[in-house]
């Protein structure tokens, strides 16, 4: 006995001394972030950290408190990088890091950017008699508008609300969308200030309450307009309840179009106004809805009188989905398809990508595999399913990652569907996800074989995600059909944070589904609401009798993910009830669809813009932001001062969270570049709008 004890503990030295020789070149950087000015702690910095004794980059994200850990760095030299949006990046180098040791390094960052006035603006105003609007219609609109007047082909009087809302060109599935090549009847986008630097517009209205930096920066390059891929699904129309009075769309958690819009803003461009979706420049900010325990929806409901369009009132329906702690997120199986072709190489897309993936590693677990694949000329696997606790290995995988060949998207996703395949994961998450400039020109070009095998892999439990990188050289097109038909979400990440958001903060909504085919059917009363329009939504339109066909697909809800909509409603003699909502959802396991119905109540009219929630009010923001980009004919009367003037209404509160922030300096940015002529004017001048209908032309 005596000597199996001695054997024993022989066997446990040599185990602790093995186990400290490992982890002999292996150090931790700790530290807090904090504001320059007022030392208060700064949280979602991002901090990356690079060595040549580093496999790849090592990137984390600080906490409420301002902290941050990097732990497991081989010793040597260090260079950290700390970023974060209104702030100027701040690094430090030649930061040695010894064996057994935590480092702490503390920073603190300057502000950056535009400051705000403490004066508070006065109530909104709206400019009706101004023709300086920010409207605008593309050529196509213009060349239908001839073609319906006496002069033109089209002979009969139409109106021009119902020309919007056609797609120019045609094509056999309904978006435009070729896997390999160019969509033959998408148009490029167009450039926007071509006549030299942008002057800003003359109001009426009081100027904005911005300061402007006290250093001048160099103005940011223009977006190139070149083979930047848009459709657009015209702006839907406002309808009399006494010919329909019903209102059916698929639901959508798409944020892709606002941080498009945000990255063109930010480099000096309007957007293209088909870049525009309205529902997700909405859905993109959190408005602190809460859920109901195992209820699969809560509903949310608010609404007041129109401040821009006369005689009509807003209406909010908020969906919030059932939450899922982290802990309990379902285990899951992720293979990454990668485009790492030659338009891929630039930092803002390859070099993204792989800092985004850096940030998912950290945030993954035991629960999770990882697998990787890329696709240039023909496609390849980087790495077989490996579980994230191997976090070494997955590292020096993205690290190895570098652009080759042209771009066969069709062979990429061929091969990470075959690997999700291979390694299924049951009563696991399953998904392939695309991150990818979404512009590809070799392979097959017939798109139907392609949509038929994802519509077949997402009913087998393998769902498709797409995220866009790049600008200049992008198909948003593709990216958006290919995970609608895949069953996911379509993501645009801009920069860094906007990954971390993806892939760390809503990384547990982002994965896992709690309700597929969500559509949602409103049922107006006739007697309380004479009209109504939907803002948004567009190209997900459906039938009233498509709501209650399980065959028809609609959009997937993530873990805690909400869902917001807004009405214009013009509401005639008082009635208890404006109408009934309707929500029609399978659960993740597929079956037949399941129905919750809920009345919609006169008793959520507020009796102003000023009385409603700050949600709602944020929620009416962001819609008129995106209306007025796009240039939706009914925010005609809408200037940028009284636009701001509404986000400066926000309650204090509101407007210091970061991404509210942010929407209120992307307002000042487009004020300064929008130079669009309201093109409607001529033929319908603003002073004498009719807010009930458009006109029609002779």
């Amino acid at each position: 006995m005596h000597s199996f004890a001695r054997s024993a503990l022989c066997v446990f030295l040599l185990l602790s001394a093995f186990l400290a020789r490992a982890q002999d070149g292996y150090g931790t950087i700790i530290g807090v972030v904090v504001d320059g000015s007022t030392q208060k702690p700064l949280a979602d910095v991002i901090v990356s950290a690079t060595s040549p004794n580093l496999l790849g980059e090592q990137v984390v994200v600080t906490d409420e408190k301002g902290a941050y850990r990097l732990p497991h760095l081989p010793s040597g030299k260090y260079t950290l990088r700390y970023e974060l949006e209104q702030y100027k990046p701040y690094e430090r180098s030649a930061i040695t890091l010894r064996a057994q040791r935590t480092l702490r390094v503390n920073v603190e960052m300057l502000a950056t950017g535009m400051s705000r006035t403490g004066a508070s603006a006065p109530p909104p105003r709206l400019d009706v008699g101004s023709t300086t609007m920010g409207v605008n219609v593309d050529q196509e609109f213009i060349k239908r508008i001839v073609a319906a007047s006496p002069g033109g082909k089209g002979g009969a009087s139409r109106s021009y609300e119902r020309l919007s809302e056609e797609v120019p060109g045609g094509v056999s599935d309904g978006y435009g969308v070729s896997i390999n090549g160019s969509p033959a009847s998408i148009l490029p986008s167009q450039p926007a200030g071509r006549h030299g630097p942008p002057k800003p517009p003359k109001t009426s209205q009081r100027s904005l309450s911005v300061v402007e930096p006290s250093e001048p920066a160099a103005p940011p390059a223009p977006v190139s307009p070149f083979h930047m891929y848009f459709q657009g699904h015209g702006v839907n129309p406002t309808v009399n309840t006494e010919e329909e009075r019903f209102s059916t769309f698929s639901v959508d958690t798409d944020s892709a179009s606002y941080s498009l819009t945000r990255a063109y803003l930010e480099r000096g461009s309007l957007p293209d106004e088909r870049a525009v979706r309205v529902e997700e420049f909405v859905n993109s900010f959190d408005y602190g809805y809460t859920s109901r325990g195992p209820v699969p929806f809560n509903v949310l409901m608010e609404g007041f009188p129109s401040p821009v369009r006369k005689g009509y009132h807003v209406v909010r329906i908020g969906l919030k989905a059932q939450e899922v702690a982290r802990s309990e997120r379902k285990p899951s199986h992720l293979v990454f398809v990668i485009d790492v072709s030659g338009s891929m190489n630039l930092e803002s897309r390859l070099g993204l990508v792989k800092r985004s993936l850096y940030l998912l590693v950290n945030a993954l677990d035991e629960r999770d595999q990882v697998s990787l694949v890329v696709y240039g000329s023909t496609a390849r696997q980087v790495l077989e399913p490996t579980s994230a606790t191997h976090k070494h290995i997955l590292r020096a995988a993205i690290a190895s990652l570098h652009t080759e060949g042209a771009t066969n998207a069709q062979a990429g996703l061929e091969l990470g569907y075959s690997l999700a395949a291979s390694h299924f994961v049951e009563g696991g998450i399953n998904r392939v996800i695309l991150c990818s400039d979404g512009v590809a020109n070799t392979g097959i070009t017939d798109a139907d074989g392609i949509w038929n095998r994802i519509r077949e892999h997402a009913a087998k439990g393998i769902t498709l995600s797409t995220v866009g990188f790049g600008m200049g050289n992008y198909n948003d097109v593709l990216m958006e059909r290919l995970a609608h038909v895949g069953e996911g979400n379509y993501a645009y990440v801009d920069r860094l944070r906007e990954a971390h958001r993806l892939f760390v903060r809503d990384l547990t909504g982002t994965l896992q589904v709690v309700a597929k085919d969500v559509k949602l059917q409103v049922e107006f009363n006739p007697k309380a609401v004479s009209h109504f329009r939907l803002l948004g939504y567009e190209n997900r339109m459906l039938t009233k009798e498509q709501f209650s066909d399980d065959r028809v697909d609609a959009g997937e809800v993530g873990a805690g993910h909400s869902v917001t909509a807004l009405y214009e409603v013009k509401l005639t003699e008082h009635s208890a009830a404006l109408g009934t909502l309707r929500i029609r959802y399978k659960t993740p396991k597929g079956g037949a669809s399941e129905l919750i119905e809920e009345p919609l109540p006169s008793s959520v009219i507020r009796p102003t813009y000023r009385d409603a929630t700050p949600p709602t009010q944020l929620a009416y923001v962001a819609a008129a932001f995106a209306e007025k980009l796009r240039g939706s004919y009914w925010v005609r009367p809408l200037t940028y001062d009284t636009l701001f003037s509404f986000w400066q209404h926000l309650s204090p509160r509101m407007r210091s969270l970061a991404p509210v922030a942010e929407l209120g300096s992307l307002i000042h940015k487009a004020r300064t570049l929008d130079r669009r002529a309201d093109r409607f004017e001529a033929f319908a001048p603003v002073s004498t709008m009719d807010f009930d209908h458009v006109p029609t032309l002779p």
